[in-house]
C-alpha cells in the first residue's frame, strides 16, 4: 500500500510540474541590428536572458514588485496578452548634450499578465530595458521590488561603494571581481560590469519619478541584487556640528515599505547599456530616450552656458584695491571678468545668505544691485541654497528670485533619493521651470531622466569632482578617465574643471584655501569638451583666469551644448579622445592617465576643405611643470592625422573652423 501511495504521489507532482510547464511562456527580443537578443522566460517567476553578438552575458535575472504581503508582481502569474512593435523616430532634446538629434530605435515587448499590470521590455542596439505598469483602481503601496541581475562568466565591476543610503553619491571606483562582493557591500548607480573581454554592461535607471532611486548589492557569486531605501516618515537635523543645521535632514523613521503609489502607473526603466568598445559608453543616450518626455513647451529661454564660481577658489582675488570675500566689490568683479571672456553667469555659493533663512541676505551683499549690474555686462546670475531651509519658503523664495532677475539656482546637500527626496526634485524643477529658472542639482544622486522631462535642470552634481582636490588626493588622472565611462553616461555631470594651478602627483598638494589640481593645465582644459555639463564651472579665480590670458581665452571659446559627438579613441580609465561639433565649428577633447602617450587623431570626420585648427596641448617640460602648455595654429585637411603627445596625466584640445 505505501508503495502504490508514493506512486500515487509521484505522479501527481509530475502532473503538477506538468502543468506548470503549459502555463511556462518564452519570448524572444531582438535589437534592430540583430546583435542583441533578450530571452524573456514566465514560469513561476519572470526572468530574461541577454545573449549579445550570440554569445551570453547575462545568465537568467528575476524581477517582480511586491505591492502588498501576498501580492507580488511577476511571481506565480499568467500571460493574458502580449504586444510587439518597432520604433524607428529621431527624438529632438530640447538641450543638446551629446546631439541635435538622437536616432531612436527600439522594438519591444509588452508582456500583459493577469492582475492588471504589464512588464514592458526595450531591446536597442546598444542596451536593454524593463519596466513595470500597473492599471489598478486604488493606490498601491510597495513593499518591495526584486531586481537580480545574473552574470554568465566570472565578472569584473567598477564598483562606486556605499556606506549608507544617506549620501551625496560622490564615489571612487573600485576595480574587483564580482564573486568578492557580499549583500553587505552598497554602491549607488550607474555602476559597469565586465563579463567578458568584448562587452562591458552598464546598470543604471531612469524615468525616475515619484518612486525611490535603485541601489545594488552584491548577491554572492556573479550576481547583483536591487534594493532601494524605505518610505521616509521621519526626519530629524543632525545637529552634532553647527554647520549641518541647514543641510544636514536624515531620516530617523522609515516604514517597511519603499514608496507609496498611484495604482495606474508607469515605473521607472532598468537599463542595461550594452557596450561592445569602451567608446560605445559615451555616445550611449537610454538614460535619456527612455526617460518621460518634456513638459516644457517653450524651452527657448532655457540658456547653456559657462559659470565663474566662487566657493572653489575660496575668493581669492587679488590685484584689487577692496578686500576679497564674500561682498558686493567681490562679485561685481566676478561680473567684470565674466564679461571679459564671454561668461554667461557667476554663482553666488555659500555665504550670501544667513544659513537657514534663504531670504535673509546677509549685509555684505547686495543681490538685487549685482543682478542690475551683471544686465549692463551680459551676465546673469544664480544663487546657491541649501535644499532644507529652502524647501521651508520654496513658493516665496522663487517669486523674490524671479523678481530680483535672477537666472537660477543651485540646490545642494539633499543626500538622499528616497521618494520624498525624488518627488522634491520634481518638485523644485517644476516651480523653477514656472519661472524660467535654470537648476544644477548639487549632493544629489545620479540623473535619471528629470533632464528631459525638465531641461531647465542644466546639471548635476553626483560626481567625484574637483571639489575634492581642496581636501583630498585622489581625483587623480585615472580617475577622471573613469567618470566618463560610467558616471556621465547617466547624464551631465558638474565636475567643476578649470584650475589653473596644476600638478603631477609628486607635487601635489591639499590647500583648502589656495587648491590646486592633479594632471596638467592642458588636462582641465579638454574637460570642458569631454565633460558633458550644459552649466559649465570656471573653478578658479578671476585673477588666476586673468593672469592665464591664453588659456582662459581658449576654454571661454568651447561651448558647453552640441550637435554631434564622435568617439575618436577611448579605453576606460587610461585615455580618451572626442571630437564634438557645435554650430559649423568642431571641438577635440583628449585626455589621459599617469602614463605618458601618443594618439593619434584622425581627421577624416571633417568634410572636404581645409580648415584652421588651433591646439591647446601639453609643454615639453609639462611631465616636470604641470602648467607647461603650448599653444598653436595651421591649417588641416580631412586627410590629415595629427599626433596629440600626451604628458603624464596630461591634455590636448582643439578648435577646428572650416576656411573660407
Amino acid at each position: 500500500m505505501k508503495s502504490i501511495y508514493r506512486i500515487q504521489i509521484i505522479a501527481c507532482l509530475l502532473m503538477l510540474v506538468g502543468i506548470q510547464t503549459a502555463y511556462a511562456k518564452d519570448y524572444k527580443l531582438t535589437s534592430p541590428d540583430g546583435s542583441i537578443v533578450l530571452l524573456v522566460s514566465v514560469n513561476e517567476s519572470v526572468s530574461y536572458t541577454l545573449v549579445v553578438d550570440g554569445k551570453q552575458v547575462m545568465a537568467p535575472s528575476f524581477m517582480s514588485m511586491a505591492i502588498s504581503d501576498d501580492v507580488i508582481l511577476g511571481r506565480n502569474t499568467r500571460v493574458v496578452g502580449k504586444k510587439v512593435k518597432s520604433i524607428d523616430q529621431v527624438l529632438y532634446p530640447q538641450l543638446r548634450v551629446k546631439s541635435k538629434e538622437v536616432n531612436d530605435r527600439f522594438n519591444e515587448l509588452e508582456l500583459k499578465f493577469k492582475g492588471n499590470y504589464s512588464i514592458f521590455f526595450r531591446a536597442y542596439d546598444n542596451g536593454v530595458a524593463y519596466r513595470f505598469e500597473t492599471r489598478l483602481k486604488k493606490d498601491i503601496i510597495v513593499k518591495s521590488e526584486e531586481a537580480i541581475f545574473n552574470f554568465s562568466d566570472e565578472t569584473k565591476v567598477h564598483f562606486p561603494r556605499e556606506k549608507e543610503f544617506f549620501s551625496h553619491n560622490e564615489r571612487l571606483y573600485e576595480y574587483s571581481g564580482l564573486d568578492t562582493l557580499s549583500t553587505k557591500d552598497l554602491a549607488s548607480l550607474p555602476l559597469l560590469i565586465e563579463p567578458s573581454k568584448a562587452t562591458k554592461l552598464l546598470i543604471t535607471e531612469t524615468g525616475l519619478l515619484d518612486y525611490p532611486g535603485m541601489w545594488v548589492t552584491g548577491n554572492r557569486g556573479n550576481s547583483l541584487k536591487a534594493t532601494f531605501p524605505k518610505y521616509v516618515l521621519e526626519t530629524k537635523v543632525d545637529r552634532f556640528e553647527r554647520w549641518k543645521d541647514d543641510r544636514s535632514t536624515k531620516p530617523s523613521k522609515v516604514g517597511d515599505y519603499i514608496a507609496k503609489a498611484k495604482g495606474d502607473r508607469s515605473f521607472p526603466w532598468r537599463i542595461i547599456g550594452v557596450s561592445k568598445s569602451d567608446g560605445d559608453l559615451i555616445t550611449n543616450q537610454l538614460s535619456y530616450q527612455l526617460a518621460e518626455p518634456t513638459r516644457i513647451k517653450d524651452a527657448t529661454w532655457i540658456k547653456p552656458g559657462k559659470v565663474a564660481w566662487d566657493w572653489w577658489n575660496f575668493n581669492n582675488v587679488y590685484g584689487v584695491d577692496f578686500e576679497a570675500g564674500v561682498n558686493t566689490e567681490t562679485y561685481r568683479h566676478y561680473i567684470d571678468f565674466a564679461s571679459e571672456y564671454g561668461i554667461e553667469y557667476i554663482i553666488l555659493d555659500e555665504g550670501w545668505y544667513e544659513l537657514g533663512d534663504v531670504l535673509k541676505i546677509v549685509p555684505e551683499v547686495d543681490v538685487k544691485a549685482l543682478v542690475d549690474y551683471g544686465k549692463t555686462k551680459n551676465v546673469d546670475v544664480i544663487l546657491w541654497v541649501a535644499w532644507s531651509s529652502f524647501d521651508q519658503k520654496m513658493e516665496k523664495a522663487l517669486d523674490a528670485y524671479e523678481k530680483w532677475g535672477v537666472k537660477g539656482i543651485k540646490v545642494d546637500f539633499m543626500q538622499r533619493d528616497d521618494q520624498w527626496m525624488v518627488n522634491y526634485y520634481e518638485r523644485v524643477a517644476e516651480a523653477c521651470a514656472k519661472r524660467k529658472l535654470l537648476v544644477d542639482f548639487h549632493g544629489s544622486y545620479k540623473p535619471a531622466g528629470l533632464r528631459r522631462t525638465y531641461p531647465n535642470v542644466l546639471t548635476r552634481e553626483g560626481v567625484k569632482g574637483a571639489e575634492n582636490n581642496k581636501w583630498a588626493k585622489y581625483i587623480t588622472p585615472k580617475h577622471n578617465l573613469t567618470l566618463p565611462f560610467i558616471r556621465m553616461v547617466a547624464g551631465p555631470m558638474d565636475y567643476t574643471p578649470g584650475a589653473m594651478v596644476n600638478a603631477q602627483e609628486k607635487n601635489f598638494s591639499i590647500h583648502w584655501n589656495r587648491p590646486m589640481s592633479m594632471g596638467t593645465r592642458a588636462h582641465q582644459v579638454a574637460m570642458y569638451t569631454l565633460y558633458e555639463s550644459p552649466l559649465q564651472m570656471l573653478c578658479d579665480s578671476p585673477s588666476n583666469y586673468m593672469k592665464e590670458e591664453e588659456s582662459t581665452r581658449f576654454i571661454a571659446k568651447i561651448p558647453s551644448v552640441w550637435d554631434e559627438t564622435k568617439v575618436l579613441q577611448a579605453k576606460i580609465g587610461e585615455y580618451l579622445a572626442v571630437a564634438r561639433k557645435n554650430d559649423s565649428k568642431w571641438y577635440v577633447g583628449v585626455m589621459n592617465d599617469e602614463a605618458p602617450r601618443e594618439l593619434k587623431i584622425d581627421f577624416s570626420f571633417l568634410e572636404t576643405g581645409s580648415y584652421t585648427i588651433e591646439i591647446f596641448k601639453d609643454g615639453v617640460n609639462a611631465n616636470r611643470y604641470a602648467s607647461d602648455y603650448k599653444l598653436e595654429t595651421k591649417t588641416i585637411t580631412n586627410k590629415d592625422i595629427v599626433i596629440a603627445k600626451l604628458a603624464s596625466g596630461g591634455g590636448w584640445s582643439a578648435i577646428v573652423t572650416k576656411n573660407e
